[in-house]
């Protein structure tokens, strides 16, 4: 992992939790050429607590960004599994954000924001994304937030 990485995660009270093992007949991610592609990543905390509930119902919108938070430090676990080394992410690509809410929650942006800015205080520019956030009527696990990516990496 990048000393610049480790120190911003450190400097935010964060760690990064071991890359969470795939719970059915798919893998966790898979390299074609210089793009990585991380399956679904669902909001359970570094310490495996599952942010579960449903947004507009049991979660607020500041829950649900913790929720999308916890998915990114999971993708960035998958990434550092998949290449060994976060200083090797010259682009995150884009994220798809699948949000579990009540049919008149319309704060799907906000919630997977927890998950965006993240992403660009620990990567810089390399963090800045295309995406698209997602609301859903459940989720494995009844978990708040999924999201999946699509990382370059570089040699």
């Amino acid at each position: 992992m990048s000393d610049d990485v480790k120190s911003r995660l450190k400097a935010k009270g964060l760690t990064l939790p071991s890359a969470p093992a795939a719970v059915a007949n798919y893998v966790p991610y898979c390299v074609v050429g210089d793009l990585l592609y991380i399956s679904g990543q669902i909001s359970k905390a570094a310490d495996g607590s599952l942010i579960a509930g449903k947004l507009g119902a049991d979660l607020t919108v500041e829950q649900g960004m913790e929720a999308a938070a916890a998915c990114a430090l999971n993708i960035l676990a998958q990434t550092n599994a998949a290449v060994g080394d976060l200083n090797r992410i010259a682009q995150l690509v884009r994220i798809t954000g699948y949000v579990n809410a009540t049919p008149d929650f319309t704060d799907h942006p906000r919630v997977v924001n927890g998950a965006s800015d993240l992403f660009v205080e620990l990567l810089g520019d390399a963090g800045r994304h295309t995406r698209a956030a997602v609301g859903v009527s459940s989720l494995p696990a009844n978990c708040a937030v999924e999201i999946d990516a699509i990382v370059r990496i570089k040699d």
